[in-house]
């Protein structure tokens, strides 16, 4: 037996709750991993508030990321005691996810533990550094240079916020962080933010084309806010899009596109290929300064997340939510 936190849905109605699991519950898979450490994210936040229709199948174990130690494998990549990561994949969703002590996946979506990282450390990043690195990458493979001008990042103190203000940072970018929370600017200027910006001034129905400011910008807001960037990019800049915070529509012109060239690119990091993710977390070891992770994340064990999960959605949590699933 073990302990997950499990969502079900009934005549009783939608619930989440830690249970004793029993390790013939979980699902089909080529790899058991002992879990050490997962995550809150956005996502998880949704489904086991119910929120939104995150959650495909019921019963259902939370967690879109995990760290953990290998313990039987039929996959010829892993054996017993190897230490791997998940990231997405759907985990969480429609396969049983990482809010649990043990897990049974498919071993093509496992990553080698990198070396720099504790698995705690590697849970302070999660899916939300591992897709804010996704997001630098796009940006520099778009050509954005920190000589270009400043890069815009939104939702500034959430996880990917917090990363991406300070990998961009330590690679020598002129960084902007909006935010809705006023009272992290200390926080984010400890991250390298050189300036704190309202989040309400992108927040409103704006022109199809503002003041031209930005060289680069990490979004997770969407919505007005991602409208409203895209309007005040310089010429040829990047817009990088990865979250829905605001919500999922996106009321623009095509002005900035054809008037300034700026470039949209989508970041996914569910179903994002192996070979980009070794990348990622590999560029996560060698240009995320280790010591800001202890300023990024906070810690908590499973039962605590449930209750924590509202507040997520609500905007009141900073940073990134490490859950140690054995406490």
């Amino acid at each position: 037996m073990f302990k997950g936190i499990l969502i079900e849905k009934d005549e009783s109605g939608y619930r989440a709750s830690v249970k004793a699991l029993d390790e013939a519950q979980l699902p089909e898979g080529n790899v058991t991993v002992r879990v050490s450490h997962s995550t809150l994210n956005y996502k998880d936040g949704l489904a086991i508030t119910g929120k939104a229709p995150v959650v495909r199948k019921f019963p259902m174990v939370p967690g879109i990321d995990l760290v953990g130690v290998v313990e039987t494998s039929s996959h010829p990549d892993y054996q017993a005691g190897d230490a791997v990561v998940l990231n997405g994949w759907g985990v969480g969703e429609g396969h049983w996810g990482g809010l649990a002590q043990k897990a049974r996946l498919n071993g093509d979506w496992l990553v080698p533990l990198p070396a720099a990282f504790t698995p705690q450390q590697a849970m302070a990043i999660g899916t939300a550094g591992y897709t804010a690195m996704l997001c630098v990458l796009a940006l520099e493979r778009h050509g954005v240079r920190p000589e270009d001008g400043e890069i815009l990042v939104t939702g500034a103190a959430g996880g990917v916020g917090s990363v991406a203000v300070a990998i961009l940072a330590k690679l020598g970018y002129t960084v902007v962080a909006a935010t809705g929370r006023p009272q992290d600017a200390d926080y984010l200027k400890a991250l390298g933010a050189a300036e704190i910006v309202e989040r309400a001034q992108f927040s409103s129905p704006g022109k199809p084309l503002g003041r031209e400011r930005w060289a680069g910008a990490v979004d997770v807001v969407g919505s007005h806010v991602l409208t409203n960037v895209c309007a005040t990019m310089k010429y040829r800049g990047v817009v990088t899009a990865c979250g829905l915070a605001a919500g999922m529509d996106f009321p623009a012109t095509v002005a900035p596109f054809i008037l300034r060239g700026v470039t949209l690119a989508g970041i996914d990091s569910v179903m994002c290929p192996r070979a980009d993710r070794l990348v990622a977390w590999q560029r996560l070891a060698r240009d995320l300064d280790v010591a800001r992770l202890g300023t990024i994340s906070q810690e908590v064990g499973l039962a605590d997340a449930i209750p924590l999960a509202e507040r997520l959605l609500k905007g009141e949590v900073r940073g990134r939510v490490v859950v140690d699933v054995n406490r």
